[in-house]
């Protein structure tokens, strides 16, 4: 079950307006940029005739300019061993589709990293691994957005804003079929904002598969969603986020926040200070007043390529749009509840059956939004949980393909990432609960995921987010939490007022003594009649009324 509405085409507006905070950020994260290019979803360097045509992609990493550092002893070129288990029987074909044994029909030789490292040329470090030699280990907290200080939110969409105007410097999309290449030897890539590279990732993963022809696809298959690995492979997806943003920006301890959309009836992120407000012009755009509504989103067009049998090339197809709650009620008539929350945690099974969107009680199922969340019965009528967000947004976010062109996504995929984590601590499962055989195709535990690379496995992302490298801050145990969710805000906000506080009572520290200095030099007269003269010998001192009465305090 493909989810699409029909979208239409508009000019963006051509004007955004932004605070005085959010275009100091924007013009110091833009300088620093230009000081810091990375040296590096296809490798750049795997992206030539040469390479397609020997189907071997080890670059040479930079640091001691052998193929995959091997001289260093992060890694080695090594053949790439596909799973030859079998999938289940809801893709019918064999050989027609690029993604099949993925990465097999570009590349049959891949570097194969050791220890820590990790990256398409073992130049980067393993999740949750810092360090020139990968060996220190990191631990980053992801929050809730409505916990964030307003630096942290602003910071925020300056990344993804900055990710958003920012070519790629390691990678290029693929905007033809392997055949239309003619076997390599004419390579057909596109450039790509650093954004757009992690919209097209999920576009292709989840696009139908081209049988040859206009109007000829095969819509009952995606690689990444209605089975086993939709959890695991967003998780991958969303590190790999965050990856590259601390490369972009050189802020090592950038998170991605969350939106808890429990029990909310209506969109609370949809304001100016944070995802963009409803336009007051047009119901369907994004308010003038956020950085969003000048964004132009790609991929958003599935029945265009599919009517032409042809990838996306990665082009500008108008602007973003968005109308939360304007959406089709037949097809989801509410957001999802903390009771579906915790009746998806009950289900001890991760997936059921045949594993797709006919699983019975199955956990993956049930969050997914294809399982009912009060039944546990798969084949749901309506929409429901993670599904239903994406039909309520009623825009860009709608079409599955299209759907992470909208920023909403990544804070909606981060809280569904923290469930499945809620999932995996209450259950314990292990790793061999996750399918080897017989899932959809693409899904089984050995698979690679489509198209990441360097190549990750399904089961690889079947475990802890602790293993991981990062934690859930409505995870932590209370103290921590407290810290983390309610005291970190204030003490952002005191260090940003510290340096006026400080000079404000600076100045009343100065005039108190100023005005001490007039009053001792004054005359006793009639004219001053509150000053009294103290008798000698006398104990009796004028009294100060008492401070509890202050009414401000």
């Amino acid at each position: 079950m493909t989810l699409l509405i029909k979208l239409q085409s508009f000019q963006p507006l051509g004007k955004v307006l932004l605070t005085r905070e959010m275009m100091f950020c924007f013009a110091l994260l833009s300088f620093f940029f230009l000081l810091r290019l990375t040296s590096q979803q296809f490798p750049r360097p795997c992206a030539t005739t040469e390479v397609l045509r020997a189907k071997q992609c080890c670059p040479v990493w930079d640091g001691d300019g052998s193929a995959c550092g091997v001289l260093s002893g992060r890694g080695s070129c090594q053949d790439v061993v596909v799973s030859d288990l079998p999938n289940g029987p809801q893709y019918p074909f064999s050989g027609i589709d690029d993604r099949e044994s993925w990465p097999s029909v570009f590349y049959n030789r891949t570097c194969t990293c050791t220890g820590n490292y990790m990256g398409f040329d073992c130049g980067r470090c393993r999740f949750g691994f810092a360090g020139e030699k990968c060996d220190q280990r990191r631990e980053s907290v992801r929050r809730n957005i409505f916990h964030l200080s307003l630096s942290e939110r602003t910071k925020f969409i300056s990344y993804l804003n900055l990710a958003k105007n920012t070519i790629s410097p390691d990678y290029v999309i693929v905007t033809g079929t392997y055949s239309e290449m003619g076997n390599g030897s004419v390579p057909m890539f596109a450039d790509v904002s650093i954004y757009d590279l992690f919209v097209w990732i999920h576009y292709y993963v989840s696009r139908d598969a081209l049988l040859g022809g206009p109007d000829n696809v095969w819509t009952n298959v995606d690689f990444g969603h209605w089975a086993p690995a939709f959890l695991p492979w967003h998780r991958l997806y969303l590190l790999l986020w965050e990856d590259e943003i601390r490369r972009l920006t050189g802020d090592p301890g950038f998170v991605l926040p969350y939106w808890d959309w429990r029990d909310v009836r209506d969109c609370e992120v949809c304001t100016d200070e944070l995802m963009g407000a409803r336009s007051p012009l047009d119901p369907n755009r994004i308010s003038p007043a956020s950085v969003f509504s000048a964004w132009k989103v790609i991929c958003s067009r599935a029945p265009e390529y599919n009517s032409r049998g042809v990838l996306c090339d990665g082009a500008g197809e108008g602007p973003l749009l968005r109308n939360p709650g304007n959406h089709d009620r037949q097809l989801v008539s509410r957001l999802p509840t903390s009771a579906d929350v915790e009746f998806a945690l009950s289900l001890e099974g991760y997936d059921t059956g045949p594993m797709d969107i006919t699983a019975n009680r199955s956990f993956r199922n049930t969050l997914e939004g294809f399982g009912n969340p009060e039944t546990g019965l798969g084949s749901s009528p309506q929409l429901m949980m993670h599904a239903s967000l994406h039909v309520y947004m009623n825009g860009s976010m709608s079409s599955v393909q299209g759907s992470a062109n909208d920023p909403i996504f990544l804070l909606h995929h981060t809280f569904v990432d923290s469930i499945y984590e809620r999932w995996l601590r209450k259950h314990q499962p292990s790793r061999g609960q996750y399918p080897e055989a017989n899932a959809p195709i693409g899904h089984n535990g050995a698979y690679f995921m489509v198209p990441f690379l360097p190549l990750y496995r399904n089961r690889d992302f079947f475990i802890s987010s602790k293993e991981l490298g990062y934690e859930y801050a409505d995870l932590l145990p209370p103290a921590e939490y407290f810290i983390q969710e309610v005291l970190a805000p204030y003490l952002d906000q005191f260090r940003r007022i510290w340096p006026w506080l400080l000079s404000a009572t600076a100045l009343g520290g100065l005039a108190a003594m100023l005005t001490a200095v007039a009053l001792t030099s004054l005359p006793s007269t009639p004219c001053w009649p509150w000053r009294r003269k103290m008798k000698k010998g006398s104990t009796y001192m004028e009294k100060q009324p008492l401070l509890s009465a202050h009414p401000m305090l």
